[in-house]
């Protein structure tokens, strides 16, 4: 059995995965402005799973700015990434969505020097804008922690 890839779906990945790695680098980097420009202008994010909010983008952020003050390090791991591009006209055709699946670990420090380690799982979806891919939505399932 062989499978065919072309350029745009290689290239369609890529893009995925560095929004991906986008949204981590703003958060650990508390890049708020940078954080709400990866999603779409309906985009929200879903953060129930871990104890947290669910909303717009934009709202979430404002909690996430709040929240992460308690945790001045942060160091956010998004790792087995399964990228799914979506092709609704077939694999000529350049996918409009994507799905993304992967697992995280999310080591971070208090402001008291305390260590707290959280894991789990995340559901990103993703659309192409003109702008280029950015988040429709973003669901946060912690499966596990580890507290001082």
């Amino acid at each position: 059995m062989t499978q065919r890839v072309d350029l745009a779906d290689v290239m369609d990945r890529l893009a995925v995965d560095d929004l991906v790695t986008g949204y981590a680098a703003a958060v650990d980097d508390a890049d708020w402005p940078g954080y709400r420009a990866l999603f779409t202008p309906d985009g929200r994010a879903d953060y129930s799973g871990s104890g947290g909010i669910a909303g717009p983008a934009a709202e979430v952020a404002d909690w996430l700015a709040a929240t992460m003050t308690r945790f001045p390090v942060r160091q956010h791991l998004i790792v087995n990434r399964r990228v799914t591009v979506h092709r609704p006209g077939g694999f000529a055709e350049t996918g409009d969505a994507a799905e993304v699946r992967a697992d995280y670990v999310n080591p971070m420090r208090t402001a008291s020097g305390d260590d707290f380690v959280c894991g789990g799982r995340y559901a990103f979806a993703a659309r192409r804008t003109a702008d280029g891919w950015r988040l429709r939505s973003v669901v946060v399932e912690e499966r596990w922690r580890r507290l001082p």
